[in-house]
């Protein structure tokens, strides 16, 4: 993913990464709202196997705040979007670099709101391989 904030976590187990992140995110002020497995959904629904693919709707309220005073149509944009899944060298983490809203929407004012939530990402991800 080109537009994405990337980190690999090598010789962690899935289970063990997905807390690694669910606790570095809460260190940055986000929730995670939300939890895809998408590994069971689509073995349970179409019956195909994927690698261990898990998706993480991650929320800082004040940041979401800030983003929807400036949009209200940014909702469609949230939460942010944590990606986890198991690659042949360790787990992969990624994140939609928060810029992308600036991008997509063209409104300049929430270039501010995107930078911070963009750090606190990073940061987080960061802090996985620290």
């Amino acid at each position: 993913m080109a537009h994405g904030i990337t980190a690999t976590l090598t010789g962690t187990p899935f289970a063990e990464a997905a807390d690694k992140v669910r606790t570095a995110l809460a260190g940055q002020g986000f929730g995670v709202l939300t939890e895809i497995d998408l590994t069971a959904t689509l073995r349970t629904k179409l019956g195909v196997e994927l690698e261990d693919y898990l998706v993480l709707g991650a929320c800082n309220p004040a940041i979401a705040h800030r983003a929807l005073e400036a949009d209200r149509r940014i909702g469609l944009l949230l939460p942010c979007n944590v990606v986890l899944r198991a690659v042949p060298d360790g787990v992969l983490v990624e994140a939609m670099d928060p810029q992308l809203m600036v991008q997509f929407t063209g409104r300049p004012e929430l270039a501010e709101v995107a930078d911070e939530a963009a750090a606190r990402l990073r940061a987080a991800l960061a802090s996985l391989t620290e």
